[in-house]
């Protein structure tokens, strides 16, 4: 009988161990379904369909650049330079297409300024990859530097002036519905999911957790641990450079100062989301809800008419919000899993 009482005892603690680590990995949920009610209660108009729509098409741009932040934090590094490579590529293109403003006049076909903003983003991330893989130099300095640098060369292409009037065919992927949502919001899921089943079902999504965790121990292994960060840094760069195309295409062309403040965002709903900033841990689920409760947010604040100063405080309540979250989870896991 005392067998039988004390792997029973063991068992249950084992299911309160798997309740612990579920809970812990889906709070961002819990968090999110409580502000929706809280604000659908206490602001007038909020519980509608537009409105949640507005949200998913908000979260649109800081989700795509939250996706490549993940994978980067992930493999144990950090990409502060992927709202300047979005914001060069926005710009970019709308120089390059638009008929307005500072554009260049080529006005240039939409799609080869896609393949164009591409590029760069490549570039920008492989730039960043050689500088903190082959040179070791911290991944935090490199990407804080060629964030400054690339706003410059932005500033430096556009003459500091505003590009607008772009072709149709260029707007039409932020004005057209597929299946009754809005195309943004369909790129934004598919994204998730692409890049979800990528880190949780691939060789590489496990490489990724498993340099991010040690390094050591997977270049012991033979796993070639430069090819992945190289793959990170670069995926990184990729995807904000088509949420800098998509937000000039919302925007109906750039202007200088394009999404300032959202690698805050997207580095907050990503901390929030669950990727620990020690490497090794995290999951695209959560970081999605986390964008989702920041765009949550910012609309709420437009809907009550408040000023959009209000944002820049809640950004950063959000910033130590997220950093103090990832510590206590990091110690509850400790003590607990």
């Amino acid at each position: 009988m005392a067998v039988q009482t004390g792997g029973a005892s063991s068992a249950l603690g084992r299911e309160r161990t798997v309740l612990l680590d579920r809970l812990l990995d889906h709070l961002v949920w819990l968090i999110l379904l409580i502000i929706l009610v809280i604000f659908s209660l206490t602001i007038d108009n909020f519980f509608q369909i537009g409105i949640f729509l507005n949200i998913l098409q908000h979260a649109t741009f800081v989700g795509l650049i939250a996706i490549g932040l993940s994978f980067c934090i992930i493999a144990g590094h950090m990409d502060l330079s992927v709202e300047s490579v979005m914001a060069f590529a926005a710009m970019l293109a709308a120089w390059l297409a638009a008929g307005r403003g500072s554009a260049s006049g080529i006005e240039l076909d939409t799609w080869l300024t896609l393949v164009l903003a591409i590029a760069f983003g490549a570039a920008a991330g492989a730039f960043n990859g050689v500088l903190v893989i082959r040179f070791q130099i911290n991944a935090f300095i490199v990407t804080l530097a060629t964030y400054i640098a690339i706003r410059g060369f932005g500033l430096v292409l556009t003459g500091g002036r505003s590009m607008y009037g772009l072709p149709d065919d260029f707007r039409a992927v932020a004005t057209t519905d597929l299946l009754g949502l809005p195309l943004l919001v369909v790129i934004l899921i598919v994204a998730y999911v692409v890049f979800h089943v990528i880190l949780t079902r691939t060789r590489f999504g496990r490489y990724v957790y498993l340099v991010g965790g040690n390094v050591v121990a997977p270049f012991r292994a033979g796993i070639r641990v430069e090819r992945v960060l190289y793959t990170v840094f670069v995926m990184s760069g990729v995807l904000a450079a088509i949420a800098g195309w998509l937000l000039a295409a919302r925007t109906n062309g750039a202007t200088p100062n394009l999404g300032l403040g959202m690698l805050f965002e997207a580095f907050a709903a990503v901390v929030i989301g669950g990727v620990s900033l020690r490497g090794g841990v995290g999951r695209l689920s959560g970081v999605f809800a986390g964008v989702l409760l920041l765009s949550a947010i910012d609309t709420a604040i437009n809907v009550m008419g408040l000023a959009a100063y209000y944002m820049q405080v809640i950004r950063g309540g959000l910033m130590l919000l997220a950093v103090l979250l990832d510590s206590v989870k990091t110690t509850i896991r400790r003590r607990y899993l």
